[in-house]
């Protein structure tokens, strides 16, 4: 297996009762009868609750070191079935938000819970240059222990939703950046996953490719799963359930 592969942390216990309550943007208990969890005639869980998180990096050595706080009490929730948007301006800490949430940096504050299968599509692809796209699918289902016949009918789907099928014996090096978004999505979305976070999802897509992208969201999420797309900037907000701005360091109703 190519060293860098990206690790998918382990589901949280998800035995907690409290987890089944609404939280506020600020992290609190919501009343339940403001925030009963019915979307679409059905009840829903929740796939993903942030509390409180709080994130700071030491810049410069001493005598100039400083800290820099980057996150001071981030919260957001986000349920089976919700297509929900995070915003901010670049270097408000969307990236490093996404980073705690699936495990590839350590808190210094705050509470995680994910307790279901966690799909990750990062702002940049993380493929390997001299592998072909098959090859990718091929390393991938391995990693998500999925069989052939289950790796054939998903990459299939996955292929034609995106309109990608010629290139399957391409090399990375040899495609262009939406077509190499377009990989970094499907990979993402091969295992079926509970909770699907994209972090700048539709850069480098076409006009055709961005329709169709909020076209499978959209599907996915009538179909029970759980999506947040974090960007600088959101177009489509109608799409959207709910959306939080990450200003300041916390997280405020958009």
């Amino acid at each position: 297996m190519p060293k860098g592969l990206p690790v998918h942390p382990h589901p949280l216990d998800a035995a907690d009762a409290s987890r089944n309550r609404a939280v506020d943007v600020d992290g609190s208990a919501a009343d339940p009868q403001a925030r009963l969890s019915v979307r679409r005639g059905r009840a829903v869980d929740s796939v993903l609750r942030v509390r409180g998180l709080e994130k700071a990096f030491h810049r410069g050595v001493w005598p100039r070191r400083r800290t820099v706080e980057v996150l001071k009490g981030a919260s957001l929730m986000v349920c089976r079935g919700e297509l929900v948007g995070l915003v901010g301006e670049n270097g408000s800490g969307k990236s490093t938000l996404m980073g705690i949430v699936v495990g590839l940096l350590a808190r210094d504050g705050g509470s995680v819970e994910q307790p279901g299968r966690l799909g990750y599509c990062p702002q940049t692809p993380m493929l390997w240059e001299k592998l072909t796209v098959d090859e990718h699918f091929e390393l991938f289902a391995r990693a998500y222990e999925l069989d052939e016949q289950a790796r054939e009918r998903v990459v299939g789907g996955l292929l034609e939703e995106l309109q990608f099928e010629r290139y399957r014996g391409y090399r990375i090096e040899e495609l262009s950046g939406g077509t190499r978004q377009k990989l970094n999505l499907a990979l993402a979305l091969m295992h079926e996953p509970d909770l699907l976070l994209l972090d700048e999802p539709y850069s480098g897509f076409d006009w055709e490719t961005y329709v169709r992208f909020w076209e499978m969201s959209e599907r996915r999420r009538d179909d029970g799963m759980g999506i947040l797309i974090v960007s600088h900037l959101l177009a489509e907000r109608e799409r959207l359930d709910r959306v939080y701005e990450l200003r300041d360091g916390k997280t405020v109703a958009a």
